[in-house]
């Protein structure tokens, strides 16, 4: 098929009263989680994983995606009217939406961040058809040593770009790789760190630690936190922007789009690098970078664009690679793996139903919530006013039936809860679980083409660093792990006076 006809096909499957309903459900689902503070999108994700068993995947896939970018959306609202960031990836947004409701211009500053997203959306989704064929054919020249050097790059961008410390994530993503190994060897068939456990036998499943981690996790950490607001004061009038904050918004969205859709293809990139990224290179632009942090526009419309914008193209090594760029797509992975279906390379040829669908969706997704958002902010607003006692029972409930009917095993239970105290532990002590879901997942897919590689190598470890793609990913991730140390090296040799 040519890429009109692709594109005509995918709308075709997008616009099936099943998926379109899916899309619906996932857009609105995903505002609501970036509404309320704690939960997020991979929480949400991952409570909502096995009512996705009964659908097909294409449908699956519709409402996850739209999960995680419709939180982008709703996370706006918090952020600009209570200064608490619903959702990470809008943590940028606070910094001049909150002054500008203060001023009385909440209404221009949720316009700006609907619209921008919008705009931000639809221009990365075109990015997405444009880019899929290229990297696809690229993607055909990989094997297993190509394959284990690009984990091993995604792994380390994402623990180099993590907020705490570097040592901190590579302890997390090694566990991680650790967790994915308990079960049954895929070639020996030999048990591995199943202890005589009969139900660890066939591994430890991605909905418990998913679980666990991001949403009993966060439930725990939330209710020690104060989270402070008064969303009654805020002024809710002229919700479409003047035509002087467009003005003042045109470049700053576009620059956001861009940026944002660069960083979301890289592994460790998306949405929350692109929007502090787009605030930092607007406040550079600007020429009046004082005024940053006390209400204007372009603080807004800048990183609402970028986040937008690194969400959508996070799909592109998804789909077209099979490996994903943050926790997030993990956990899409995960759903499709357990769907059966791997992505790669070959999946637009053997799933175009699958790729067009979820391509096309994602235009629509957005499309709903440009159309939902604005009237339904009241409502939103409403939301943020249910008390905790009430709303993190319901989600704890939600966890507990979720992780039992996908194998009607109560050990599952166990396992989510343990998950979740680690998950807990793990943000008290300044550890990021982002790294340990991502290595969960790609932990497999890590030890195979390592084994694979070395097999067909007769244990020669140097095959990695022959081959020039994967001498590339390889020499990018060793830098990345030397880079941290060099101001030290640079301090001890002044100390030894070398």
């Amino acid at each position: 098929m040519s890429l009109t006809e692709s594109i005509i096909y995918g709308f075709g499957v997008a616009l099936t009263p099943a998926n379109l309903f899916l899309c619906f459900m996932g857009a609105i689902a995903g505002t609501l989680v970036g509404v309320l503070p704690g939960l997020g999108p991979v929480g949400a994700m991952s409570i909502l994983l096995p009512v996705t068993f009964a659908i097909s995947p294409t449908g699956a896939l519709i409402m996850l995606a739209g999960i995680y970018y419709g939180s982008n959306y709703g996370g706006s609202i918090t952020s600009i009217l209570l200064n608490v960031p619903g959702e990470a990836t809008t943590i940028a947004t606070c910094l001049d939406g909150y002054a500008m409701a203060k001023k009385g211009r909440a209404g221009p500053a949720l316009g700006i961040s609907a619209f921008g997203s919008f705009i931000a959306g639809t221009l990365a989704i075109c990015g997405t058809i444009l880019f899929a064929f290229p990297l696809t054919s690229f993607a055909l020249k990989f094997g297993p040593p190509e394959y284990f050097g690009l984990i091993c790059m995604g792994l380390v961008i994402l623990t180099y770009l993590s907020r705490g410390s570097m040592l901190k994530a590579l302890i997390m993503a090694v566990l991680g790789i650790f967790v994915s190994t308990i079960g049954m060897d895929s070639m020996t068939g030999v048990s591995r760190f199943s202890f005589g456990n009969i139900n660890l036998r066939e591994g430890v499943g991605l909905v418990p630690i998913a679980m666990g981690m991001f949403g009993l996790g966060e439930i725990l950490t939330s209710l020690q936190e104060e989270r402070k607001g008064d969303v009654s004061k805020t002024k809710l009038a002229h919700l479409f922007p003047s035509i002087q904050d467009w003005k003042d918004s045109k470049w700053p969205i576009l620059r956001g789009t861009i940026l944002g859709f660069f960083l979301g293809i890289l592994p460790g990139g998306g949405a929350l690098i692109s929007s502090f990224a787009s605030y930092a290179i607007e406040k550079r632009f600007s020429t009046h970078p004082e005024k940053f942090g006390t209400g204007v526009i372009e603080g807004v419309a800048g990183p609402e664009a970028a986040n937008n914008s690194g969400a959508q193209a996070a799909f592109i090594p998804l789909l077209t690679l099979g490996i994903p760029t943050n926790v997030v797509t993990a956990i899409l992975l995960g759903a499709l793996l357990i769907h059966g279906i791997t992505p790669g390379p070959l999946l637009i040829k053997e799933k175009p139903d699958l790729f067009w669908g979820v391509v096309t969706s994602m235009y629509i997704g957005n499309v709903m919530l440009l159309i939902l958002n604005l009237p339904l902010i009241p409502l939103w607003v409403r939301i943020l006013h249910v008390p905790k006692f009430i709303l993190f029972p319901v989600i704890m409930l939600f966890c507990l039936i979720g992780v039992y009917s996908v194998n009607n095993n109560v050990f599952d239970i166990f396992v989510m809860i343990f998950f979740g105290m680690l998950g807990y532990l793990a943000k008290k002590l300044d550890f990021e679980p982002a790294p340990f879901i991502l290595a969960v997942v790609l932990g497999p897919m890590f030890e195979e083409n390592l084994r694979q590689s070395l097999i067909y190598s007769r244990g020669d470890f140097s095959i990695f660093f022959t081959r020039p793609i994967s001498l590339l990913f390889m020499l990018i991730a060793v830098l990345l792990v030397i880079y941290p140390f060099i101001p030290w090296m640079k301090t001890k040799r002044k100390s030894l006076k070398i």
